[in-house]
């Protein structure tokens, strides 16, 4: 069962999806409840599902990662597809797979240091992985613009 979002839920997300390291405190201020309200909500949307963890994100860049692509992956049989997940998930360079339609059963953003090790891991760790019949480099990111969370929420 989804868990019930109000507007205070919607308000504490907002907060917290543009900064996780805002003080549970300073929350409760800006939405006029106590620090225990905030921590309580936030504990049962983190149980429920609805919050799915708080991360630091590294600027890949400063440590020697300059190529960013988006690889289509065809796999043939279906049969593979799980098995194929769980292997690609076993490459640390992808960092996001997403099950697509259209030509690709599915899309990876890989992070490699330059595009010669791209390659390397397109050819000898991806494309070797059996059930994989298809790869294609779709796109090269030029400039990371922006990245942001959901946080235009209806409040």
């Amino acid at each position: 069962m989804a868990h019930p979002i109000d507007k205070l839920d919607m308000k504490i997300l907002q907060m917290i999806s543009r900064n996780a390291r805002v003080p549970f405190l300073e929350v409760a201020r800006e939405c006029g409840v106590s620090g225990a309200a905030i921590h309580q909500r936030v504990q049962k949307m983190i149980e429920n599902g609805v919050i799915k963890g708080s991360e630091f994100t590294v600027d890949v860049s400063k440590i020697g990662y300059q190529t960013c692509a988006f690889v289509g992956i065809t796999i043939a049989d279906m049969a593979n597809y799980h098995r194929v997940i769980a292997l690609l998930h076993e490459i640390p360079e992808i960092v996001e797979c997403h099950a697509t339609t259209g030509h690709f059963t599915l899309l990876v953003k890989i992070y490699a240091r330059d595009n010669h090790s791209l390659m390397k891991i397109i050819l000898e760790r991806i494309a070797a992985i059996e059930g994989v019949s298809n790869t294609e480099t779709c796109f090269m990111s030029l400039d990371e613009l922006f990245v942001r969370q959901v946080s235009t929420f209806d409040i």
